[in-house]
């Protein structure tokens, strides 16, 4: 092949990233708008207009970079291949265009490639690097040479559970399920706890060994706080005497995309959700078929609020894949955050036709419902929640809990009030509960110093809620102790300062007390805090206009409500 110039090479570069129609554009205003994109991590928009910019500006390693790091956050790595390439070609270090580079190689089962680069100049990581090279080194059948390098990163300060996860891995998927299983088993199983997939893949392994008890005893303990659809499957799968396949790795490409997910789920919390979501990505390129790192893409979009994205990418999960329950869980809740409840909601009314018996699917229509006081479709859906959720169950209480708001919304207090109390009775300080109950009596005038006791514990559990300490000031108001209302109300106030009703409640505590200015200035705020559109909204404009015309005691016996007391010569 001929060699050819440097800039015959830009320009083929760059012919592959954007049609001529846009390479004519200026780069600063392109260059500006990418930059904009990419702080407010829409990918789409930065890959474009740096792409525009970097036509224009041709050797700006930085427009380079952005463009590589905005392709591998869309999970287009072919795409970035060619300035990634170009990059390293002109000896520009860069980690994104790295990570390109390695994935290309990976795709191509070039191991001799690379083993032959070197970490120095071309590296990704000392645990990427480490974990890929042994990788490649079972790749090329040298397993004694594998095995060490494994060990060499597990040395390394932090990296040892990395290290022996993936030993382990590698050694499964050569056959030698013996000393994988020792691998996990050492340190009295810990390993097999370090994530969802470290515990699958040692039930696979014990599967394969013939031992499904003992596997069902690790998930069991792993789990210990239920299975989800796809943990069922696999349980039923091994009563059943199933011999699982060791699936989670296949093949030593599979081996090196699970380095990167791995890599990229230990950060989600870590580091910044873009740089997590680039391993994924990479995961996802390199095992098309890896469902679990495109749920993890899909939520780390969602976290981002690309919900357009995180939609797109919940839809690729196979509707026959386990996991596929969990995924449009995720696509309803994307649609819910990207103010498309219509669509949420029929996204959870078709899954729960599929799926008729799981309760977190009717429990998030529930929630949906709620939210869009849907109150009689939320029962219905609470109701089938708690129909397919064992007696006792952890999560029993939040069900009890919403149901009983709806109830309460609906007017229909005793049974209300029954879901509020059997929601307490399993979770006796759960300060939610307490505060929702106690404050619901309080509004109904009735059990006040019960009330105030439930609110005096949710405080307790919750010192730094502003609706809480709102309760405790509500309650304290109504039974005439004035004073100890205003401190509380107060810090309500100063945690809460444009909530319409916090800021009425405190007007009215301040008139109990004889702060007559005071309390107009707090009905004034509180009226300018309104939200007129939302029928939810709880604090009425009206009457806080009557109070600022005649005082809250006229308005109190216009209403025939009880009067203030007189309490602690207040008034």
């Amino acid at each position: 092949m001929k060699a050819i110039s440097k800039a015959a090479a830009l320009a083929a570069v760059f012919s592959t990233v954007l049609p001529l129609s846009l390479q004519a554009e200026s780069a600063s205003g392109a260059y500006l708008a990418g930059r904009q994109a990419l702080f407010t991590s829409d990918f789409d928009a930065a890959a474009t207009y740096y792409s525009r910019a970097l036509a224009r500006d041709r050797d700006n390693p930085q427009l380079m970079d952005n463009v590589v790091l905005a392709q591998l956050a869309l999970g287009q790595i072919d795409r970035a291949l060619p300035v990634a390439e170009l990059m390293e070609a002109r000896g520009q270090r860069s980690q994104v265009a790295h990570m390109v580079m390695v994935s290309s190689l990976i795709a191509k089962g070039d191991y001799d490639g690379l083993l032959a680069r070197d970490p120095e100049t071309l590296g990704i990581g000392p645990l990427v690097d480490g974990l890929l090279k042994a990788w490649a080194l079972m790749g090329k059948g040298d397993t004694e040479a594998a095995k060490a390098a494994f060990d060499d990163v597990a040395k390394q300060n932090g990296l040892r559970n990395f290290a022996m996860y993936h030993k382990a891995l590698a050694l499964a998927n050569a056959g030698d399920f013996e000393g994988a299983e020792a691998i996990f088993a050492a340190g009295n199983g810990a390993l097999s706890r370090m994530s969802r997939r470290a515990a699958i893949a040692r039930a696979e392994i014990l599967s394969q060994l013939g031992k499904n008890e003992t596997a069902l005893d690790v998930l069991a303990e792993a789990f210990n706080a239920g299975f989800d659809p796809g943990l069922t499957n696999i349980a039923d799968r091994l009563a059943a005497g199933e011999t699982l396949p060791f699936d989670i790795v296949t093949s030593v490409q599979d081996g090196m995309s699970e380095v990167f997910f791995s890599i990229g789920q230990a950060l989600m919390g870590e580091s910044s959700d873009d740089y997590a979501l680039v391993y994924a990505r990479i995961a996802g390129y390199l095992r098309p078929g890896h469902i679990d790192a495109l749920l993890v893409s899909a939520e780390l979009l969602d976290n981002i609020k690309q919900y357009d994205l995180a939609v797109a990418t919940y839809r690729q999960v196979p509707a026959d894949s386990p996991e596929h329950s969990a995924a449009e869980l995720g696509r309803a809740e994307a649609l819910r955050r990207a103010a498309k409840p219509d669509a949420a909601i029929e996204v959870l009314e078709r899954l729960s036709l599929d799926v008729p018996s799981q309760p977190m699917v009717f429990s998030a229509l529930g929630d949906l419902y709620r939210q869009q006081e849907k109150y009689e479709a939320a029962v219905r859906a609470y109701d089938k929640a708690i129909e397919f959720t064992e007696e006792g169950a952890a999560g029993e209480w939040f069900l009890l809990y919403a149901r009983g708001i709806s109830q309460e919304r609906l007017k229909d207090w005793d049974k209300a009030e029954a879901d509020l109390r059997h929601a307490l009775e399993l979770n006796p300080e759960q300060p939610q509960v307490l505060n929702y109950l106690g404050y619901s009596m309080v509004e109904r005038r009735e059990n006040l110093e019960e009330a105030l006791g439930m609110i005096e514990r949710a405080v307790a559990a919750r010192p730094d809620s502003g609706y809480i300490l709102d309760s405790l000031g509500w309650v304290q108001y109504r039974l005439g102790r004035y004073d100890e209302a205003v401190g509380n109300m107060e810090k309500a106030v100063e945690l809460m300062p444009v909530d319409a009703v916090v800021n009425d409640h405190l007007g009215d505590v301040f008139w109990a007390v004889g702060r007559y200015r005071e309390a107009r200035f707090q009905w004034r705020r509180a009226l300018s805090f309104v939200d007129l559109s939302d029928p939810g909204n709880e604090a009425d404009p009206d009457r806080i206009r009557r109070k600022l015309e005649v005082g809250l005691d006229k308005v109190l016996a216009e209403e025939g409500a009880p009067p203030l007391k007189v309490a602690n010569g207040s008034k």
